[in-house]
């Protein structure tokens, strides 16, 4: 039993469906136990292999539903026929908070900050990552006048948190924690920046600290780019970096990450070009971490250049793709979403859409107090 008599390093609602999985197997037969014969566990295992993939599956239908009812239902393709979902998909149980986000996303492009608030909740009580679609969202708002319906999602957020999480604490505050202090006590792990850079003789004594210290200046420069920018951005867009800044800083890069990101790549910059530059760096990365930890990748002398490669390739193509995003924001014409007729010949086309999934946000002038902010840019 995840929190009461096992220590498990996922967050309450992702142990919840972890749990959930293992009572269905045992209701078809699966068998557990420490003196079971090989063939008996084996038929647990694959029983249990095959539920989590028809609960994840049914997560990824929500995921194409929520984006299939956003403003460029197109664009839902990339995300279902991307190869990090064939891949990456059975790694984890992430497909449950991409849909949770998907759904947060859909709320707030549907005016409904809310249940907006209320999904992304959901999304933290699965995985931490939700929290930082609140930050360029906070940021927007405050650009916009529309704080009241942050604090609407804010509070529909940390509600439905609670809920999830306040029964477990109580019944194991021991084990409620133990997410948390495993995050913050591990050090440099698998696919990250600090990995990589120990692997070429650069060590880093404080890993946590300079993470800590790089998400704070990140974030920071995103937010002063997001209010100063001398066209609001989009709500993706801000997304998109803060994500991309917490991926490339953060202590380990699981395969199954790609999938975090996916869904707003699509949203922020909706190219198929751009998409498959993302798609091949992941997909080489995603074949570098199996066969490094299998062994077949390394060198002769027991080096790991193409890992290390991959690492790097797949940490600079999605800094391109923020940079792309940048200059989006920078140069409106350029972004795909706000002009869909962009073409060589005709970089303009009038009249530019603003932000079609922004909800309150879409064609929102500035507030009044952004009469100050001419100076500062």
């Amino acid at each position: 039993m995840p929190f009461i008599s096992a220590e498990v390093e996922y967050p309450v609602l992702t142990c919840f469906l972890m749990g959930f999985s293992r009572r269905l197997t045992m209701a078809l037969g699966g068998q557990v136990g420490p003196d079971l014969p090989d063939s008996v566990i084996t038929e647990a295992a694959n029983i249990f292999v095959g539920v989590n993939a028809l609960l994840l599956f049914g997560f990824f239908m929500v995921l194409l539903w929520a984006h299939l009812r956003l403003s460029r239902p197109w664009d839902a393709m990339m995300i279902a026929v991307s190869p990090a979902v064939i891949t990456t998909g059975l790694i984890n149980w992430d497909f449950m908070v991409v849909a949770l986000t998907a759904l947060g996303v859909l709320a707030w492009a549907r005016n409904r900050p809310v249940w907006a608030g209320v999904w992304l909740g959901l999304g933290v009580a699965a995985k931490l990552y939700p929290l930082l679609l609140f930050v360029p969202l906070a940021v927007l708002c405050f650009r916009s006048g529309r704080l009241r319906q942050f604090w609407l999602a804010l509070a529909g957020g940390v509600a439905s948190w609670v809920a999830v999480n306040l029964p477990v604490y109580v019944l194991s505050p021991s084990g409620w924690l133990y997410f948390w202090t495993f995050n913050v006590d591990r050090g440099a792990d698998w696919g990250s920046l600090w990995y990589a850079l120990s692997l070429v003789g650069v060590q880093v004594e404080d890993v946590s600290r300079a993470q800590s210290v790089w998400m704070v200046l990140g974030t920071a420069a995103i937010c002063a780019l997001l209010l100063l920018a001398p066209r609001r951005p989009r709500w993706s867009q801000g997304v998109l970096l803060v994500l991309v800044l917490f991926l490339v800083v953060n202590k380990v890069y699981s395969p199954q990450y790609v999938l975090w990101l996916l869904p707003f790549v699509v949203l922020a910059r909706p190219r198929w070009r751009d998409w498959a530059v993302f798609g091949v760096a992941e997909t080489l990365y995603f074949m570098a971490i199996w066969g490094q930890l299998d062994g077949t990748l390394s060198t002769g002398a027991g080096g790991s250049g193409p890992y290390m490669a991959a690492v790097f390739l797949r940490i600079g193509v999605q800094l391109w793709i923020a940079g792309l995003v940048i200059r989006d924001i920078f140069r409106p014409e350029f972004d795909p979403v706000r002009n869909p007729q962009w073409n060589s010949r005709h970089a303009l086309a009038e009249p530019l859409l603003d932000d079609p999934d922004g909800g309150v946000l879409d064609r929102a002038p500035d507030a009044g107090w952004m009469r100050v902010v001419p100076w500062l840019r």
